[in-house]
């Protein structure tokens, strides 16, 4: 049993989760630009130094390159460092250090070693920043071997996934959606209890047609979801949480269902998740599909200034529209 909150933000739980897993292992330490005096960028960090002190919450100079050579040698040696990225467009001076080291790390060593490290970034857009500060490029991770990618949408499943993904024995890249972090705060429990990495969360059961989605969009998928159950249209809408690897028993089970299917996400359209989870449900499905898979997302640009933010980003709306689509295929 742990402490009981009423209220708990996305930002809060993965504060909560942090200090969880500190408490539990001497081995997790925490790095990154502000981690320390300042809590982080958003505050996620926020008291850490003051619990565990400097030796496991280390401030870093703005230099993410280092960041990611230093997690990727603490975690060779038996450490579980946490480093937080302060914006996902500020990742691709580690990247060299994520493809190169982390993800092959075991692979290399015939198991010898592993890279129980997690990299930790806010994502997307929606909160009127600049175009490096709100990109959502987890196709790009997605598609290195040996990495997983893991996008929470609640504070619930922001607490269990971050501590899933700090006892990992491999490299996580764990996305924390900005948009949500202080949206819709939710009752918790610091109980410690890890939720499943790998696996889709069935958000709510329909039959009629299967809504996909992950990170800030699931919120618009189920504010649509919720104004077609009033038009009489049962929706199942299931949130992918771990784009890489993707759990496609559970999509493909609900798809079958329903026979019909809208994914949305926020990521560009080209070769993107959505992408790859249509196609397999393509190559699962075809016969039992009762439609063409829908898609919605964001245009194959970067994100823009924040006047243009909701022309940008999937809105609720274009879900529905989406939806009308393949519920009135001929």
């Amino acid at each position: 049993m742990g402490e009981k909150y009423s209220k708990v933000t996305l930002l809060e739980a993965v504060n909560l989760a942090m200090k969880r897993a500190m408490r539990e292992d001497d081995n997790v330490i925490v790095l990154g630009e502000d981690v320390g005096a300042n809590g982080g960028v958003f505050r996620a960090t926020l008291g850490l130094r003051e619990e565990f002190g400097f030796k496991r919450v280390l401030d870093t100079p703005l230099a993410e390159t280092m960041i990611g050579g230093l997690s990727v040698g603490m975690a060779a040696q038996g450490l579980k460092p946490v480093a937080e990225i302060q914006f996902l467009g500020f990742i691709y001076a580690a990247m060299e250090h994520l493809v190169s080291h982390a993800a092959r790390l075991r692979n290399r060593t015939r198991g010898r070693l592993s890279c129980p490290m997690v990299i930790r970034s806010p994502m997307g857009a929606g909160i009127r920043a600049p175009e490096h500060h709100g990109e959502a490029v987890e196709a790009m991770f997605a598609h290195i071997p040996g990495v997983r990618v893991v996008i929470p949408s609640s504070p619930a499943r922001a607490y269990g996934l971050l501590l899933a993904a700090i006892d990992d024995p491999d490299p996580v890249i764990f996305l924390e959606p900005t948009r949500l972090y202080r949206m819709n705060p939710q009752p918790l429990e610091d109980h410690g209890q890890r939720l499943p990495l790998d696996t889709c969360f069935t958000l709510r059961e329909g039959s009629d047609l299967t809504l996909i989605s992950w990170g800030a969009s699931v919120h618009e998928s189920l504010q649509a979801a919720a104004q077609l159950e009033e038009h009489g249209v049962s929706v199942e809408v299931i949130d992918v949480a771990c784009v890489s690897p993707i759990d496609m028993d559970t999509l493909e089970a609900s798809v079958r269902k329903t026979g019909r299917c809208v994914i949305v996400h926020e990521a560009p359209r080209s070769c993107a998740v959505g992408a790859e989870i249509a196609t397999s449900l393509y190559e699962r499905l075809w016969l039992d599909l009762q439609a063409p898979i829908q898609r919605v997302t964001a245009p194959d640009i970067p994100p823009p200034l924040f006047r243009m933010e909701q022309h940008y980003l999937p809105q609720v709306a274009d879900i529905l529209q989406a939806c009308d689509d393949a519920l009135n295929y001929a």
